[in-house]
C-alpha cells in the first residue's frame, strides 16, 4: 500500500516527528553517501539545482536551495551511492501550494535513468502529501531497498501547477561498503602470481641449456 507511514504495519506512525530531533538528524545522514558528483536531476530549470536538495537535516528550512521543473510538472533525480544502501524512509519538503509534488516514484538500481524509463513498474509508489517543514516520513518497503546502489526518484506530478518545486530530499537508511569489486581484483592476483613465479624459475634453465 503506498502512503506515508501509516498501514505498514508499525506500532506507531513514523511521520509525525515523534522522534528526538537530534536522532532523527543522525538517522537522515544517507546524503553523506551520495555520489554528489555523478547525482543528476533530469527537468531542473537551474543546471546543478537538483543536488542542492540534498542537504543535512539541520539545513533542510534554508529555502535558499531549491529545485524548480523546467517544463511541465516532472523531475527525475538519479541518485549514485558510495557503497550499498538499505533504505528506510525518505522525506521530500516542498511549498504549501500547488507546486509540491504530490506523486513521488521510486526505482532502485537502473543508472542513467531517463523519462523514457519511467514508463516501467516502479519499485514504490507514494502518494504525497504537502509538507513544508521536512517532518513527514514515507515508509518504504524495506525488504525491497535492502541493497540499493542507484536510486532513481521520479516525480511524476504535482497538486495542479505548471511547475514542481522541491527545497529538501532526505533519506533514512544504512550504508555499507560494497567489496565485490575489490575481491573479484584480489583473486585475481592471487591466482595470477604463482603462475608468474614458475614461469621466472623455469626461464633461466631454459636460457642456458639453450
Amino acid at each position: 500500500m503506498s502512503g506515508h507511514g501509516h498501514g505498514h504495519g508499525h506500532g506507531q506512525c513514523e511521520c509525525e516527528g515523534h522522534r528526538d530531533p537530534v536522532e532523527t538528524g543522525v538517522e537522515y545522514g544517507l546524503y553523506k553517501k551520495i555520489d554528489h558528483e555523478r547525482l543528476e536531476c533530469l527537468n531542473e530549470s537551474s543546471e546543478g539545482s537538483g543536488k542542492l536538495v540534498f542537504k543535512p537535516w539541520e539545513e533542510r528550512q534554508d529555502r535558499t536551495k531549491y529545485v524548480e521543473s523546467d517544463d511541465e510538472q516532472e523531475l527525475l533525480f538519479n541518485v549514485p551511492f558510495t557503497g550499498n544502501v538499505k533504505l528506510k524512509g525518505i522525506i521530500l519538503m516542498g511549498e504549501d501550494d500547488d507546486t509540491h509534488p504530490s506523486e513521488m516514484r521510486l526505482y532502485k538500481n537502473i543508472p542513467n535513468m531517463s523519462f523514457d524509463d519511467t514508463g516501467r513498474e516502479p519499485d514504490q509508489v507514494f502518494k504525497l502529501n504537502r509538507d513544508i517543514t521536512g517532518e513527514l516520513e514515507y515508509t518504504t518497503k524495506v525488504a525491497r531497498f535492502s541493497s540499493v546502489y542507484h536510486l532513481s526518484i521520479h516525480i511524476a506530478k504535482n497538486f495542479g501547477a505548471e511547475i514542481s518545486k522541491i527545497y529538501y530530499i532526505g533519506l533514512r537508511g544504512e550504508w555499507s561498503e560494497s567489496y565485490r569489486h575489490e575481491v573479484t581484483l584480489c583473486t585475481y592476483e592471487a591466482s595470477a602470481n604463482p603462475a608468474d613465479h614458475k614461469i621466472d624459475s623455469f626461464t633461466p634453465h631454459t636460457h642456458f641449456i639453450a
